[in-house]
């Protein structure tokens, strides 16, 4: 997911997003720890998507009290 397309959403689609991705990323390492992964790779890829929900909902809590 790219930052343009998490910009289009809303702060609660956000959140909700940002739930599942957390999930997604938990059930993943369980599943790696158990041999059942093979494409490890996408672990990366949901730790940095959760990095880019989080930043960008910070930056639209910030700029709420400001405007």
């Amino acid at each position: 997911m790219t930052a343009k397309e998490i910009r289009d959403l809303g702060p609660t689609e956000i959140t909700t997003k940002l739930r599942e991705t957390r999930e997604a990323l938990l059930q993943l390492r369980l599943r790696k720890h158990t041999g059942q992964v093979e494409k490890t790779h996408t672990i990366r890829a949901l730790r940095k998507d959760v990095a880019r929900l989080e930043t960008i909902l910070t930056e639209l809590k910030s700029k709420k009290p400001a405007a």
